[in-house]
């Protein structure tokens, strides 16, 4: 579908931001260079009475993107969580997005649900209510069970949506083309690989069984976790289009006023907002990457209830590690350790001088710690230490990149709770309960025993790959090219790996 008529969708866009004022807030929030000023009003400005004219209740911004389409509202969304990108008062305007779009039509969703079911909406639900909620892919009903009375939370995908995110998503492959040619230093933000991260995030939530799973799953680590809910899914009722979860009785985060009116201590759940994300990211490596205020109530009892699963992010157990220990570096203002994590994980080149880079590092950090506990900001801390890494050669790590964003919305909440939390405070025993637990002998231990376990399962295959590769480098039938260092060091590997498991089952035996 990209080709030349993606141009005139991007004519239309910038004649509508033209139209309802939002071109100038959009560029000033991105502090755009003035050729890309010139190239973006050029776009607009003479096709602007074939904009879309919105909601002039709405502020500028949001009313552009709400006239737009889906994909324009769900860029808003993620924007919305990025006041280090677009500032704090255009990210207040964009949390309209979350939740408060306008609804498709109820008998349009029965619909749905009765095509993906195969099951007429009132043999299942004595309840239906009208949209409680709506946003850019999908709108949510309130229902019980016709069977067990159970409230419910069922979510519908709006109709045609995936079409016009395609439609919309190969425009921006376009914009983000022409970004890179008229800004060459955003060259360095990689605009067509943020399109493309925004493509996969979208195309995974347009399949609810995929939200269905992670709540699934998201649920199963949690079930332990002191003062946290997520809603389980009810797989019978769910399906691509349609899914069903247990209903969420609470206040929003984003509603203060209600929290405090309720009773509900506000630095509790600030600190608790943290912790949990804390938790979830270094103990279970699965977190909510969309916890934003829109996406968080709390119960009654106090407890901190979590929903709408689309974005989760996922980190392996040996990038947990690393960046727990950088953390901890931080917290404990040990920068040669922090640069020495870098060099070992990877992350930075070895050619690269260890000591400069803890030098840098030493100034990333000691600004930030000379500031009153109420101005101490991880995010901050996370853009700084992005900013030295790169001057080092560092390359981009989408999980890290992910986990950062994430971090950042996580503190934005945190901190509309309790605006004097002192984040380094709060993450500091959770970060130092990990590496406690997997960083030292304990964890050295664990690991060890893992390794023989996998050699256990693949102990009877060893011997006859030994024998294999030792026939097929001394038989001198067959004259292969010279074996090149990788062809000896799997051959080591090997005999390595047999005679490790020989230890490990004569260790068994006797």
């Amino acid at each position: 579908m990209r080709g030349p008529h993606n141009i005139v969708r991007l004519i239309r866009t910038g004649a509508t931001l033209e139209r309802t004022g939002a071109m100038d807030v959009v560029l000033e929030a991105f502090r755009a260079p003035p050729r890309l000023r010139f190239a973006a009003r050029m776009l607009g400005w003479p096709f602007k009475w074939l904009g879309l004219k919105g909601d002039p209740a709405l502020p500028p911004a949001t009313r552009a993107l709400t006239a737009l389409g889906p994909a324009y509202i769900k860029f808003g969304q993620v924007l919305s969580t990025r006041p280090d990108i677009v500032g704090e008062e255009l990210a207040e305007q964009l949390k309209y997005l979350q939740d408060k779009l306008p609804p498709f039509p109820t008998e349009t969703a029965k619909k749905m649900i009765e095509a993906e079911l195969e099951v007429p909406v009132a043999d299942l639900f004595s309840d239906f209510s009208e949209p409680v909620a709506a946003a850019s892919i999908a709108q949510v009903h309130r229902a019980r069970l016709a069977d067990s009375g159970e409230e419910v939370a069922v979510k519908v995908l709006r109709p045609g949506i995936e079409r016009a995110f395609r439609k919309d998503i190969d425009a921006f492959y376009l914009a983000a083309r022409w970004i890179e040619r008229l800004a060459p230093f955003s060259r360095r933000l990689r605009p067509v690989d943020v399109i493309a991260h925004f493509e996969g995030v979208v195309m995974g939530e347009l399949d609810l069984r995929l939200e269905s799973s992670s709540a699934a799953e998201f649920a199963a680590n949690t079930a332990q976790d002191e003062g946290f809910q997520v809603p389980k899914p009810q797989w019978f009722l769910s399906s691509r289009n349609v899914m069903t979860l247990g209903w969420a009785e609470g206040i929003g985060l984003n509603d203060v006023e209600a929290i405090e009116a309720a009773g509900h201590d506000r630095r509790v759940l600030g600190a608790r907002v943290l912790q949990l994300f804390l938790n979830h990211a270094l103990r279970d490596g699965f977190f909510h990457a969309d916890m934003h205020q829109g996406n968080l109530k709390v119960a009654a009892n106090g407890d901190i209830i979590a929903y709408d699963f689309g974005i989760m992010g996922r980190i392996d157990e040996y990038t947990r590690r690393v960046y727990a220990e950088i953390l901890m570096g931080f917290i404990r203002k040990d920068y040669r350790r922090v640069a020495e994590v870098h060099f070992e994980a990877g992350y930075v080149p070895p050619d690269r001088d260890i000591d400069e880079f803890a030098r840098a590092l030493r100034a990333v950090g000691e600004p930030i710690f000379g500031m009153d506990a109420s101005r101490i900001s991880m995010a901050r801390l996370l853009a700084y230490l992005f900013e030295v890494t790169e001057r080092f050669g560092m390359e981009t790590r989408t999980e890290l990149i992910l986990l950062q964003r994430t971090m950042v919305v996580v503190e934005g909440v945190a901190r509309s709770l309790d605006p004097h939390i002192n984040i380094w405070e709060v993450a500091s025993p959770i970060v130092e309960r990990y590496i406690r637990e997997n960083v030292g002998p304990k964890a050295v231990l664990r690991d060890l025993a893992k390794t023989a376990r996998v050699l256990a399962r693949f102990g009877p295959k060893l011997p006859g790959l030994v024998e294999a590769q030792l026939i097929r480098a001394g038989n001198p039938t067959t004259p292969p090219a010279r074996p090149g260092p990788r062809m000896k060091v799997g051959l080591w590997l090997l005999v390595i790996l047999a005679a490790f498991a020989a230890g490990v089952l004569t260790d068994r035996l006797f």
